[in-house]
């Protein structure tokens, strides 16, 4: 099914998030290197954000590069950085036209000069944006999230600004690198691989997981569309039973 038929506009998820993968594959089928497959991909990420923003979706996180990304060969992660810098500068007066802030997560600072100006000058051009949120993973682990967090609380309860009786899970959000962003209501992986990769492991526990065999260079805005009719297809019970859900 193609185009916007059935989706309920009620029910948009008010945050998705994205693990795209399948570059490298998408590349090696047609022949190419790797990086042809991440060039390609910005097509993908274009139709994604602007469909997202019209379908009324709040906040878009796309998990770029994570921190397992550094082990690559050094040559593609040379050549990922400078497509970053390059997508960043290019992209950046299609997410002011169309009001769409830009904000990164992840340890940003292990990032060449180069990308961090970029980008902290795109999320100062773009702060005034209220259509929608599009959030980078950069560098960006749930492990490493959940490390950082846990660090920065240690400091305040060392220092007394918090008592470890007062340890909640709601204090432990606002230590995220998400915090004062809702958890994602959904995901979507690319390439068929069934696994988180390591991604937003505290925000995804009770997110709702969309798999699709598609390399992520060829998704396109149809595609969202489709697996934001299978979230809505679907029953989101948080531990309840289906006639508790029903009662309220």
């Amino acid at each position: 099914m193609t185009g916007r038929a059935e989706i309920d506009s009620l029910n948009i998820p008010a945050h998705v998030a994205v693990i795209m993968d399948g570059n490298g594959r998408w590349a090696k089928q047609r022949g190419g290197l790797r990086v042809f497959g991440h060039q390609s991909a910005i097509t993908a990420v274009r139709e994604t954000v602007e469909e997202a923003a019209q379908l009324g979706v709040k906040y878009l996180t796309l998990y770029a590069f994570s921190t397992e990304n550094w082990n690559r060969p050094a040559l593609e992660v040379m050549a990922l950085m400078q497509l970053l810098v390059h997508t960043i500068r290019q992209e950046t007066p299609i997410l002011l036209k169309n009001s769409i802030r830009l904000q990164s997560i992840g340890d940003t600072g292990s990032l060449p000069a180069g990308c961090q100006r970029e980008l902290a000058e795109a999320q100062e051009l773009t702060k005034g944006g209220t259509r929608m949120t599009l959030v980078l993973a950069l560098s960006y682990s749930g492990r490493w999230d959940l490390a950082q967090a846990a660090r920065r609380l240690a400091v305040d309860v060392a220092a007394g600004r918090v008592q470890p009786a007062d340890v909640s899970e709601a204090s432990i959000t606002g230590y995220l690198a998400t915090a004062g962003i809702p958890d994602p209501e959904l995901l979507i992986r690319t390439s068929g691989e069934q696994r988180i990769s390591n991604f937003m492991l505290w925000q995804l526990a009770y997110t709702e997981l969309y798999i699709t065999d598609l390399l992520w260079p060829d998704f396109r805005r149809e595609h969202l569309q489709d697996a934001i009719r299978a979230y809505q297809r679907r029953e989101r019970r948080f531990g309840k039973t289906s006639e508790q859900i029903a009662v309220s």
